[in-house]
């Protein structure tokens, strides 16, 4: 069935086929990679403070929107199936969160499948987790107020370091989460043709990512097969998904699963939408309602 995109989200989708571009799944990491930072768009929102820095080795940025030295954080870890995007490539959704929020954003750049694969880039998000708590004074942070959160490769991270915990969080902001590597909810075979996301993106980016015989259900890999005893006691979530995203299922359910565990969480569907929404800000209207309430839920958490 031909999806029924929102108006907005359908005219992105023809600008984006008359520019071209390559097809992800047939092209190389490095070509792709190529591609995709070509199109980052200029700074949109001012900052007091935008500093790059290693946090415990892993390469990362600091956003601060304001002077004041004892806001929250919001350690957030940015999409592209764990093969593609950076820093640069979620510069304005992290400068949005911070504006909008009022509180920091650190900006993680962990690395990237096929050269690192699976769990390197869990292992940097646990990493950079560890370092901001342990040097919040440098940051300018209270870190008693850590949040984590990240959109679908990013998002599939912070729903695992909020399992695994190494220091205190109170909040985690999940947007199209990727939470099950098997690709067995009933949206992957609805959505398989995308758009923008579709079956074969996602081999591609699993096939990347996790190295023949690794274990797909694996927690550090797939937080929705986590036990029990690792939901229960996780901090509150705000959930985003998007109506005609293979990754819609296994993000709602993750959070129906938290619900059943004893965890706060919100889950906002956002209809007539496609997988990336999050990333196309000045584009879509729903893209900037996404963020005032995903903001808005993080300021609330932090405050």
């Amino acid at each position: 069935m031909e999806p029924t995109l929102h108006p907005q989200a359908r005219l992105v989708l023809d600008v984006m086929a008359a520019a071209g571009g390559p097809v992800l799944h047939e092209s190389t990491p490095e070509e792709y990679r190529t591609f995709y930072d070509s199109r980052v768009a200029p700074p949109m929102w001012e900052m007091h403070e935008v500093r790059d820095l290693a946090a415990g080795g892993v390469p990362s940025r600091l956003y601060r929107p304001s002077a004041a030295t004892n806001t929250g954080l919001l350690v957030y870890y940015h999409g592209g199936g764990w093969v593609i995007g950076n820093v640069e490539t979620h510069d304005n959704v992290c400068r949005s969160l911070a504006a909008r929020s009022g509180h920091a954003v650190l900006s993680v750049d962990y690395r990237l499948a096929p050269e690192h694969p699976f769990p390197a880039a869990a292992e940097d998000a646990l990493c950079a987790l560890r370092w901001a708590h342990e040097n919040a004074a440098e940051l300018g942070i209270d870190p008693g107020r850590i949040a984590v959160g990240g959109d679908s490769a990013g998002g599939n991270l912070a729903a695992i370091v909020s399992q695994q915990r190494p220091v205190p969080i109170v909040f985690q902001l999940l947007i199209y989460p990727a939470t099950e590597m098997t690709m067995e909810q009933r949206s992957h075979e609805e959505n398989k043709a995308g758009p923008i996301l579709t079956r074969e993106a996602m081999d591609w980016f699993i096939g990347h990512y996790m190295q023949p015989g690794s274990d797909k259900r694996d927690p550090l890999a797939s937080p929705g097969f986590a036990p029990d005893s690792l939901l229960r006691g996780a901090p509150p979530a705000f959930i985003v998904t998007a109506e005609y995203d293979p990754l819609r299922d296994e993000g709602e359910a993750y959070g129906r699963r938290l619900i059943a565990n004893g965890t706060p969480a919100s889950i906002m569907r956002f209809n007539g939408l496609y997988h990336g929404f999050f990333g196309l800000l000045g584009l879509l209207d729903d893209t900037e309602s996404a963020h005032v309430v995903a903001a808005a839920a993080l300021a609330k958490a932090l405050a």
